[in-house]
Order: C-alpha cells, then structure tokens, then sequence
C-alpha cells in the first residue's frame, strides 16, 4: 500500500518528467480531468525512463551511441518486473509503473509490447519494409497507446477500440521518425525502410548527405501520408472516450499531426533545425479539437492498414 506521501512524491516527479520531455504531451495533457491526467503523467514517465536508458538521454534529449545496450536492457526490464510485482524500486520512473499498476488494470500484454520495442533497438535493429517499421512503431508508441485507452476507461477487450488507439500511438512515432532523422543518424540509427531508401537510391549510410536531400524528402513525404492515414483512423477510436479524454486525445493528434506536416512543408530544409509547434499553434489546435471534440467524426475503415498482433 503506497501511502499518501509517498504518492506525492512519485507524482511530482512524473509530473517534472512530462514538463522536462515533451511540451506537446504536457499541453495536451492539462484538458484530463485530475486523476486521468495524473495517470497519463505517471504512465509517461516510465516510459521516458525507459527510452532515456535506451537512448543514452536525458528527458529526451542529447541522445548518444549506447556502449552497453544489452545490459541497459536487462536494467528496465528487471526493474518493470519490480513494479509489476508491487516492489518499490530506487528509480521513481519504475515507482511511478508500480503506482500506476496498483490503480488501474494495465494489461501486461501492452508493457511487454512496449519493451519489445527497446530489445529491438539494443539489438542494433533496423527496417527492411514498411510492416518491419510499423511493427516497431506499434511497439514503441502504439502500446502506450492501447495503455492510454484503459488509462481512459477502454475495456481492454475493446480491440477494435484498441487498434484505434494503436494507431493513433503510430501515427505519433512516425512523426518523430520524420522530425529526427537527424539526431538518429548521429547515433547510428535509421527508421526509414532500406526498401523505401533503395527505391529512392539512398542507403542507410548516406540518406542524411545534403546533396541526397531531394530524395530523401520523396521517401519521408511516405512517411507523412502514413502518419495522416493512421492519425485519420485514431480519430475514430478517439470519439468513444469521454468528453476531457477526448478533447486532449484530438488536441495530441492535431499537434503532432502538424509536426509531421511542417517537416513536409520545410522540404530538403527540414533537417537543418529541429521542427516545432508553437505555443499559439498549440493553442490554435486545442481550440479546433474542442470542435472537433463535440462533433461525430467521419467513418475511417480501417482495411489495408497494419494490426497489431492479437
């Protein structure tokens, strides 16, 4: 039993975690009501635990070659377990899961999913074809995505709910991929298809080159038509939760949604600095959710996109 103090405490740095990690979750995050916000701040900051050992990071930023991936691994995997076990942990990110855990019911199968992710990554993985990327995709954001939903009140045998909010979780990393091809490379690290690269004449090596920018914007327009498509079925999902979840889920969608937009309109530029959403665009997009919060959305049929494995 964690006793009030103690769940202050495990807040406080969650919600220190979401303010240092990502601006765009925090804004959105504000339009949960008290305890769901609380739970996607808590849900957040194992997460950005997890990718910060991973990545060599800190809150997301200064990513650096990893020299021991297989044993940082090992580190978050053994100190989930704790949480999930209801073991108190000297890292308040896995405290944050373990509170998390004890509150709500989060199916393991989405956590386990999600660690995937990780292994994939300290095993100096890389995409062959679009499934290879989007597999990667569900597993590092479309699983905190499904966690998310039951965070909001969906059951987890919802699936096709689920899938909804698996796609919305795709649609966001996509984005990133697009945003920090660059800070990828530096690292070592490529997201984009090498069947999507070698259609376009690129490699792994060389897509980053200023003299390949044209081509390299070619294969990340794909990219954007898949954030779009997959952000367009999410949309769907988004409709069947309660009107604050909603609004923020819509709001989240909208912000990263133009993330991945203004890399397409900054073409072979994109790369040259980092791509943001202002805080007035931020505040432009909250407003068109709460719009599109009160409206039915339109029907997406869901063929011909990838699902997650049952």
């Amino acid at each position: 039993m964690t006793s009030a103090p103690e769940r202050e405490r495990i807040v406080a740095y969650a919600r220190q975690a979401i303010e240092k990690g990502s601006k765009s979750f925090r804004f959105a995050s504000r339009l949960f009501d008290r305890p769901t916000r609380v739970r996607a701040w808590l849900l957040y900051a194992w997460c950005r635990a997890c990718d910060d050992l991973s990545d060599s990071q800190s809150y997301g930023h200064g990513a650096s070659a990893v020299a021991d991936p297989e044993g940082r691994l090992a580190y978050i995997k053994e100190q989930t377990e704790r949480a999930l076990s209801d073991r108190e942990s000297l890292d308040p990110a896995f405290d944050a899961l373990r509170l998390l855990s004890a509150e709500c019911a989060l199916p393991r199968r989405f956590i386990e999913d999600h660690l995937a992710g990780f292994a994939r990554d300290a095993a100096g993985w890389a995409p062959v074809t679009e499934e290879d990327l989007l597999s990667y995709c569900y597993q590092v954001a479309g699983a905190v995505g499904c966690l998310m939903a039951v965070l909001m009140g969906i059951s987890p045998d919802d699936e096709e709910t689920l899938d909804r909010a698996a796609d919305l979780g795709i649609a966001f990393q996509l984005a990133n991929i697009v945003r920090d091809l660059g800070e990828d490379h530096a690292i070592g690290r490529c997201y984009l298809p090498a069947e999507w690269l070698a259609e376009a004449h690129l490699s792994r090596s060389n897509h980053m080159d200023s003299i390949n920018r044209e081509g390299l914007v070619v294969v990340v327009s794909r990219l954007c038509r898949l954030v779009r498509a997959y952000e367009a079925s999410a949309r769907v999902g988004a409709a069947r939760l309660p009107l604050r979840s909603r609004w923020a889920v819509l709001s989240a969608a909208r912000i990263y949604g133009a993330i991945a937009g203004q890399v397409a309109e900054r073409g072979p530029a994109a790369w040259d600095s980092r791509t943001f959403v202002s805080r007035s665009e931020k505040l432009k997009h909250v407003l068109a959710a709460a719009r599109e919060a009160l409206a039915s959305p339109e029907p997406v049929d869901r063929s011909g996109l990838w699902t997650r494995p049952r």
